[in-house]
């Protein structure tokens, strides 16, 4: 498959960076996507929510901000924009926070990632982060299944017929 590429003035729809996430055919389950839009109309963000337990909720939320969304902008101890949307569409109202950092290195495919766990006050969502090589913050939010380093294996570009309005 090949990366979103920055599109033309022609298309303005849609994001205009890549977008990192596991190819739909590789999971059982539904899969839906949404953007984060900026008041002028730019993507701000691009969120893709996995739902494996049939109809009963996400079990992943997989998130790619570009450098300067207002989304990446955390106080201390919030949990990232994906945790949030994942707790909301669990309809989970317990409050959670960030309460540890650790950064692991993974390799996915020739490269090296560092990967930042984040350790969540409800021990039931696991949440990882690395930076793309285009400055885009990837975040990885799941319930009720720990981020393994099998996971990144998955990871791929989405092909830009997805994103596409229309």
């Amino acid at each position: 498959m090949s990366f979103l590429r920055r599109r033309s003035a022609a298309t303005p729809t849609g994001p205009d960076f890549d977008v990192l996430a596991m190819d739909p055919g590789d999971w059982p389950g539904d899969l839906g996507a949404g953007l984060l839009p900026a008041p002028d109309g730019s993507c701000q963000g691009v969120f893709l929510r996995y739902d494996l337990f049939g109809g009963r909720g996400p079990a992943m939320i997989i998130g790619n901000l570009p450098e300067g969304s207002p989304a990446r902008e955390l106080a201390e101890g919030q949990v990232p924009f994906e945790v949030a949307q994942l707790l909301a569409a669990l309809g989970n109202d317990e409050p959670v926070e960030v309460v540890g950092t650790e950064d692991v290195p993974v390799m996915h495919e020739d490269n090296l990632l560092i990967v930042r766990r984040l350790k969540c006050s409800e021990s039931r969502i696991s949440c990882t982060q690395f930076d793309r090589s285009d400055g885009v913050l990837v975040t990885i939010a799941s319930w009720d299944r720990p981020i393994t380093d099998d996971l990144y294996q998955l990871l791929k570009p989405l092909p830009a017929e997805m994103f596409r309005a229309g």
